[in-house]
């Protein structure tokens, strides 16, 4: 997988050209993350990647029946204010959030399933929860993103293109940095242009946006596989054509997951780039539907 596509994946967002949800009462107040309740049956969670709003679940909420649907949304992505979130790290705090929430809401091991920085804080709320989660599937989400470029990669060899794209985003703003996408592409081997022009992410706050980005490129989890007991299944998006680099798959998300205790289940969606269950919505259900099972 090259850095191209390495990128790509931190995103984790698209414009779908609907509004903002109406988010549903559910008796949580958090300053971390809003939650929107759908449907009714076993609880299932579902958590968006960076910059992306539960918008991105849409046409899962769609086609899933038999479920009560918690749909995440991280405060400070989209339309939402940033509120506690603008403050220091993100993910600890969300993944937090969300574990509290289980708590308050009574769930009974819910499953969960996070897509991109949303299978991070997963792993983090698993590891942390431990018997709180019942199931978690990561949908092209590593413990360590920099792995799927190299498994020998090391943060302090991405923290310098971290630090520079925390800096842009923060000061100057998403849009800034579109305009700039051709001068930071040189700098970042390309990145730039990729993250902000191929995605059409929803955007916010731009401080929430540059720490989320930061954690997302620089945090290292795979230390924390061993603290997880919950089953875990591993989707990514996958191509026969060994030109392409979604063709390494298989091995860099094995790789990224060799440290969990019991193995992971590794669910392999063919013609799905980042946006798995955007990019091949038939073949990401049945891939679900298996892990609900």
């Amino acid at each position: 997988m090259n850095r191209r596509d390495f990128i790509l994946g931190l995103g984790g967002g698209v414009a779908l050209g609907v509004a903002e949800p109406a988010w549903a009462q559910t008796g949580f107040r958090s300053s971390r993350i809003a939650v929107e309740i759908r449907g009714a049956g076993p609880d299932v969670i579902l958590i968006p990647g960076i910059a992306s709003t539960s918008e991105v679940w849409a046409g899962v909420v769609q086609r899933l029946r038999g479920r009560r649907i918690h749909l995440i949304s991280v405060k400070g992505f989209g339309a939402l204010p940033g509120e506690a979130n603008v403050n220091g790290p993100v993910m600890g705090p969300v993944a937090n959030e969300v574990r509290r929430y289980i708590a308050e809401a009574r769930l009974n091991r819910p499953a969960v399933v996070g897509h991109s920085m949303g299978g991070q804080i997963g792993l983090r709320a698993a590891a942390d929860g431990r018997d709180q989660i019942g199931r978690l599937m990561t949908v092209d989400a590593s413990p360590f993103f920099p792995a799927l470029i190299s498994p020998g990669a090391t943060v302090g060899d991405v923290q310098p293109i971290a630090q520079l794209a925390y800096g842009v985003l923060q000061f100057l703003g998403d849009e800034a940095l579109v305009a700039r996408s051709r001068e930071m592409g040189v700098e970042l081997g390309g990145a730039t242009d990729s993250l902000f022009s191929a995605i059409g992410w929803q955007g916010g706050d731009r401080q929430v946006l540059a720490q989320s980005l930061y954690e997302v490129m620089t945090v290292d989890l795979r230390h924390r596989l061993p603290d997880i007991t919950a089953p875990v299944t591993v989707v990514y998006g996958w191509s026969p054509d060994d030109a392409s680099p979604r063709h390494e798959a298989d091995r860099l998300f094995r790789s990224a997951y060799a440290a969990l205790r019991r193995p992971a289940t590794f669910e392999r969606i063919e013609g799905a780039e980042h946006m798995v269950m955007i990019d091949q919505p038939a073949r990401f259900m049945a891939s679900l539907n298996r892990f609900l099972i």
